[in-house]
């Protein structure tokens, strides 16, 4: 096993930290390893293209009038008075959060193949098909699973309830209630675990095993999830061009993804990795009470917990509230991450009034890692780089559960 005491006390202690990842690789050597690259990326791009038509017909007051879902590039100064760029997937159309660019994803792919066996989806149609009468009745007699801590599993919620698809989301302790109240709202079953996040993802995977007609959606190894989350690097490299921003080996990006299990950041970094290669550094956040794919990459084992060296996976950060990291992602983007930050609670707090403050920005404390990582970075990792900070949920808070955040 492992010899734990010679992680870094920090970690162990539940204190920040800023650890650089001794197994990072070139790009070039690190992707051919990994068996997969930018070709799985490009289809999933075209997938989301024949979607488009789909999302337009279901979404029109919530996706643009082309049927993308994407965020827009933000500006701002840092603490030090130098830009700082943020990548807004906290306002994506259709779900507000991140989740959008997987979970919805996933959903649709699965309605796809439903569509093509029983002969409604043919190639070369429009897939807005996929909204008429005959698609939701055949959606009707199926349904999908999964296990969240909230805005993955809402991500799933929308899309297939908009399809005709059922719903049935396994939520970990840390779930807030008001997610649990907006997916029974959409007409999703939620089943409330008292355990934690990897309880409620066995146990939806479990339930999903029983039913023929049911579709499990795996955040911990699913490598749709994975590729529609990687697909965002193609929408920020325009966002970046237009700003006049040309990332170099010499002066890269260096951006901040805040990450629970890893899928979703995992994923963006490796897109990021495959389209800017060594000319972006990818920095993952968690909290200190949580993390996971810090302690998976610098041990190297998927068994191991954050319950292992003490910790207790409890932070006001509930999206990021994971034990145990995806070894599927692990295994794929481990060598082409360069750092992993963590950061407290009370600085997330701070933050999420700081950006509403300053910039009117509504973040979930998740989504407010990166602006911490990036201020203790700045200090500890100086360099001459383009910082991006990548927000991940918080546009549809409720008031009643934002306005309490930005009580001091």
């Amino acid at each position: 096993m492992f010899p734990l005491d010679t992680l870094p006390a920090a970690l162990r202690h539940g204190q920040p930290l800023l650890w650089h990842n001794p197994g990072l690789r070139p790009v070039a050597e690190a992707l051919t390893a990994s068996g997969h690259g930018r070709a799985e990326i490009e289809a999933a791009i075209a997938r989301w293209q024949r979607f488009a038509p789909l999302l337009a017909r279901l979404f029109p007051d919530s996706v643009a009038a082309d049927g993308r879902i994407d965020s827009p590039l933000l500006s701002q100064s840092d603490e030090h008075g130098k830009p700082l760029w943020v990548k807004a997937d906290h306002a994506l159309p259709i779900t507000a959060c991140i989740k959008a660019r997987g979970g919805v994803y996933e959903v649709l792919c699965h309605a796809e193949e439903l569509a093509l066996a029983a002969g409604l989806l043919h190639v070369g149609d429009s897939y807005a098909v996929l909204a008429d009468a005959p698609a939701h009745a055949l959606f009707a007699q199926h349904r999908i699973l999964v296990g969240s801590t909230g805005n993955l599993g809402y991500s799933v919620g929308v899309m297939a309830r908009a399809l005709g698809l059922g719903v049935e989301v396994h939520m970990s302790h840390d779930a807030k209630e008001w997610k649990k109240q907006r997916l029974r709202a959409l007409g999703a079953t939620v089943v409330e675990h008292a355990g934690d996040y990897a309880l409620a993802v066995a146990a939806a995977r479990n339930n999903a095993a029983a039913d023929a007609r049911a579709y499990f959606i795996d955040d911990e190894s699913s490598l749709l999830l994975f590729f529609g989350y990687a697909a965002a690097a193609w929408d920020l490299a325009p966002q970046l061009a237009a700003a006049g921003l040309r990332p170099t080996p010499e002066q890269p990006l260096r951006v901040y993804l805040p990450c629970g299990v890893g899928g979703a950041p995992g994923g963006v970094a490796f897109g990021l990795k495959c389209l800017f290669g060594d000319a972006v550094q990818c920095v993952l956040v968690e909290p200190v009470a949580s993390p996971c794919f810090l302690l998976r990459l610098a041990t190297g084992d998927d068994a191991l917990s954050v319950y292992d060296i003490g910790l207790d996976n409890r932070t006001v950060a509930d999206g990021l509230a994971v034990p145990r990291a995806s070894a599927t992602v692990a295994g794929i983007v481990g060598p082409l991450i360069d750092a992993v930050i963590t950061v407290s609670d009370a600085s997330l707090l701070a933050t999420v009034r700081q950006q509403w403050q300053q910039h009117g920005l509504r973040l979930e404390p998740s989504a407010a890692a990166g602006f911490v990582a990036h201020q203790l970075a700045s200090e500890q990792w100086p360099g001459d780089v383009i910082p991006v900070v990548w927000t991940t949920g918080g546009n549809g808070l409720p008031d009643e559960v934002f306005l309490p955040l930005l009580a001091e």
